[in-house]
């Protein structure tokens, strides 16, 4: 692991993710979420970190290890119809990794989820955050909406705020 990292890790605080993530952009996400929801049996989940503490960190973990561990601390894949999406963020990397759960990601491959991740984070390179992350719900939901259309009476099973770790 380089130093060059370490170092990004290090000067990726609270404030970082604040200010790339200001109270209204988290509102702006969380609104996505919900009217996300509206079209399908799915649930989302969007969770940003500004770095990794320094032992998981010198340890070498990736995003995507990360992501799976927040998919597992948030209960995503506790949903009635193993349907739940995590869209994360490792600010300090500018790394977007999608953990869908079983349900969902045996319908939709693998380069499909890619692909979102990578243009979310061309979003990211021009400074756009909320329309990034945003655009990835949007994403998102289309696929939710074509393999788990809505029915009458589903319920919110996960909230839909943002987390910011």
């Amino acid at each position: 692991m380089g130093m060059e990292r370490i170092a990004r890790h290090l000067m990726a605080t609270r404030w970082a993710v604040n200010r790339v993530f200001p109270r209204d952009a988290l509102i702006a996400i969380d609104r996505a979420i919900k009217e996300s929801e509206t079209e399908h049996r799915g649930e989302i989940r969007f969770a940003v970190e500004g770095a990794l503490h320094i032992e998981p960190l010198l340890r070498g973990q990736t995003a995507r290890e990360r992501a799976i561990d927040v998919f597992s601390q948030l209960r995503i894949w506790d949903t009635e119809g193993n349907n739940g999406v995590l869209i994360y963020l490792l600010l300090a990397d500018r790394d977007v990794e999608i953990v869908a759960d079983r349900g969902i990601d045996a319908k939709v491959g693998p380069q499909e989820w890619e692909k979102i991740c990578r243009n979310m984070e061309a979003a990211f390179r021009q400074g756009d955050f909320e329309g990034g992350v945003v655009g990835g719900i949007r994403e998102v939901t289309r696929h939710l909406a074509e393999h788990f259309p809505p029915v009458g009476g589903d319920r919110n099973e996960l909230p839909d705020s943002p987390v910011v770790l």
